[in-house]
């Protein structure tokens, strides 16, 4: 399957904001960004090129990409899925790449990021359903439970991440029981729950060119 392999600061500098990729580590002054909010490569740090309206909406549409980890072909589907719902295309669209299990993972603290969460999802460490689920992509649908396998469950990496969940607290729609190490999706993402400054009605423009 393909994905990203290379560093994943050089995508924040490259949005010149932080997409949160790495955890906790995004918190600290250890973050790329702080030293360097200019884009990488040779030529970043005199970057001023002026954006037209498709490179807006371009870049908005890369940032989401990124901050959900999901490339070009499977981000398009996504978007053919949510303009044949009911409601806003662009909201629809979000709301779908949060019922992913790997970000749904992420929201009930059982990974400090989402690509530690794809991680955990991949090695096994996650049942859906009593069953075990190792495809990040799948969507989790409402009154689904989610727990980590119990073999896992002393896992350190998923530990140290429940800690920091309990201290952060976890999103609205979904409820998490951090004794029995599991999660259930009460409600619908809310859009509003959704911090990260996305503007998703660019991504809607952009596909309607």
């Amino acid at each position: 399957m393909a994905r990203y392999r290379g560093s994943v600061c050089r995508l924040c500098r490259r949005e010149a904001m932080k997409l949160f990729l790495k955890g906790d580590r995004c918190y600290t002054d250890k973050c790329a960004i702080e030293k360097r909010s200019y884009p990488p490569g040779a030529h970043g740090s005199n970057f001023r090129q002026k954006q037209s309206e498709y490179g807006i909406q371009l870049r908005e549409k890369q940032k989401v990409k990124r901050i959900y980890g999901v490339l070009e072909t499977q981000f398009r589907r996504v978007f053919k899925e949510a303009s044949r719902k009911k409601g806003m295309t662009g909201e629809n669209l979000l709301k779908l790449l949060e019922r992913r299990l790997d970000n749904v993972v992420f929201r009930m603290g059982f990974a400090s990021s989402r690509n530690e969460a794809r991680q955990i999802v991949r090695h096994g460490h996650i049942l859906l359903n009593g069953k075990q689920a190792d495809i990040p992509s799948i969507l989790v649908g409402m009154d689904d439970e989610v727990s980590v396998r119990e073999k896992s469950r002393a896992n350190v990496q998923i530990k140290s991440a429940m800690d920091a969940a309990r201290r952060k607290g976890s999103s609205g729609w979904v409820q998490v029981d951090s004794d029995k190490f599991t999660g259930k999706i009460v409600a619908e993402p809310n859009r509003e729950e959704i911090t990260l400054p996305i503007q998703e009605q660019l991504i809607v423009e952009l596909y309607s060119r």
